[in-house]
């Protein structure tokens, strides 16, 4: 039953997670349609942090929810697969926020990205775990 448990606790993230990306992605589409930019930034900084703060989202959430998806697959307990998911899940909101409102260094940026380490580094250790 707590491999179940933990595919749905995995299935509500990687749900959660995909919200996320898709309201950044609107955001992208937004500036792209304001600006009247086709293809490329066109040196626009509003669409740039827009395409960044997607950018950066995908390449942490893709590698996160794959080792959610394994660590249920591995037997992991749901509890650990929520408090993994909700700590990336927090970290990616906290960073595409700060990042969509300025491009520079910000404590919303630090904060995001320090949560979203650490989900990584926790998963990394329990996907090592459950491995060996």
């Amino acid at each position: 039953m707590e491999g179940y448990a933990a595919g749905r606790a995995a299935a509500l993230w990687a749900g959660l997670h995909l919200v996320v990306l898709l309201v950044l992605s609107g955001l992208v589409v937004r500036e792209r349609r304001r600006h009247g930019v086709v293809i490329g930034d066109a040196g626009v900084p509003e669409l740039v942090r827009a395409q960044r703060a997607f950018g950066n989202a995908v390449e942490y959430v893709a590698p996160g929810l794959g080792a959610l998806a394994v660590l249920a697959v591995a037997g992991a307990p749901a509890a650990a697969v929520h408090v993994i998911g909700g700590c990336l899940f927090a970290g990616r909101v906290v960073h595409g926020v700060a990042l969509s409102l300025d491009a520079g260094a910000s404590p919303g940026r630090t904060v995001g990205m320090a949560l979203t380490w650490t989900a990584l580094i926790a998963a990394a250790a329990m996907l090592l775990v459950y491995g060996i």
